[in-house]
């Protein structure tokens, strides 16, 4: 995969969704991130409401790895990466039951905020073999 910069989020006009929301900005070809499977992505994470970054691995200088399923990421965040290939830039919009809800994790993060994230899928490693494969 080409070196990506870091993307810029732009609230999308309306209201916040009640449901998860997945858009694939960039279709990746590589391996498919499941549940039990080790996926390190990048992100940037803004509020609907603000549009301001609370969250960034690009800022930290660092990816995230975590197991998809494994309760180490909010949940909107996990389900929005399955299904995801290596390669992929996807946006995801998390209503707050699939967030924080009604908890505020942080001065950025306002009590019941729908957050945005852009993620790329860097990498996904281990899990069980896909259906139909030997």
């Amino acid at each position: 995969m080409s070196e990506r910069k870091k993307p810029e989020i732009e609230v999308p006009e309306g209201g916040a969704p009640e449901e998860l929301t997945i858009r694939d900005l960039v279709v990746g070809d590589g391996p498919e991130a499941r549940p039990g499977r080790v996926v390190q992505v990048h992100y940037v994470g803004v509020t609907f409401a603000s549009g301001r970054e609370f969250d960034s691995s690009w800022e930290q200088g660092r990816s995230f790895k975590f197991a998809v399923g494994g309760g180490k990421a909010i949940k909107g965040f996990d389900r929005g990466v399955r299904g995801m290939k290596v390669g992929g830039r996807r946006e995801i919009i998390v209503p707050p039951r699939l967030g924080y809800g009604k908890q505020s994790p942080s001065s950025s993060i306002p009590a019941g905020s729908t957050l945005i994230f852009v993620i790329d899928l860097l990498t996904v490693v281990g899990g069980p073999p896909a259906r139909g494969s030997a």
